[in-house]
């Protein structure tokens, strides 16, 4: 199975309002360099610029984040997302991502989470939110006991603060929102998210 955490040292995370905005959003961060593209089940649309992402942007690796039910994954998947991000865990919502037969990363924000997926045979993860929870002074100090887990921290995750994630040996990548700044979305200026996206993408 695909492992979400290599797919791109950064991962979008879009929220969008408008379906229609989907695919010149989509485009403008794969032409940066950013082809894994997690939209958030937070919106109306979000289905629907799924559905459009995985249809007429082939380039693009697009998932959905923000799955917190059976029906969110159901829903997700059908829309032709090809991973899962959940901001956290259940036995039942754990079972559905697994069922579904598309690569996930379960959210966890505790140590006692990231045992406990282990346990379960999942190593790779989200943490989140990850400023909030400890940041990097936390996932480094788990890079002791738990070596074999590895993350994509996102909440709070910055330009600035992304190479002091990436330079964990347990961090796969970080979710981020800093390319998609609220203005440049609600102008539709594809060119400036592209640019943002290109830095972003030279992290890695």
């Amino acid at each position: 199975m695909m492992s979400v955490v290599d797919l791109a040292p950064v991962v979008p995370v879009v929220v969008i309002e408008d379906a229609d905005d989907a695919v010149p959003l989509a485009r403008a961060l794969v032409a940066g360099g950013l082809p894994a593209i997690e939209v958030t089940l937070r919106t109306p649309a979000a289905l629907e610029a799924i559905r459009a992402i995985a249809a007429e942007v082939p380039e693009a690796v697009v998932g959905a984040g923000t799955v917190v039910s059976a029906a969110n994954v159901t829903g997700a998947s059908a829309a032709g997302a090809r991973f899962l991000v959940s901001p956290g865990w259940t036995e039942s919502l754990l079972d559905a991502m697994r069922a579904s037969g598309v690569p996930f990363l379960p959210g966890v924000s505790t140590t006692s989470e990231v045992v406990a997926l282990l346990e379960r045979g999942v190593p790779e993860m989200k943490f989140f939110p990850a400023e909030a929870a400890g940041g990097v002074a936390y996932l480094k100090s788990l890079s002791g006991p738990l070596p074999q887990a590895r993350f994509c921290p996102t909440g709070g995750v910055t330009l600035a603060s992304a190479p002091s994630y990436l330079a964990l040996p347990n961090v796969g990548c970080v979710g981020g929102t800093w390319m998609l700044p609220k203005a440049a979305l609600e102008a539709k200026d594809w060119g400036r998210v592209e640019a943002l996206a290109r830095e972003a993408a030279a992290l890695g």
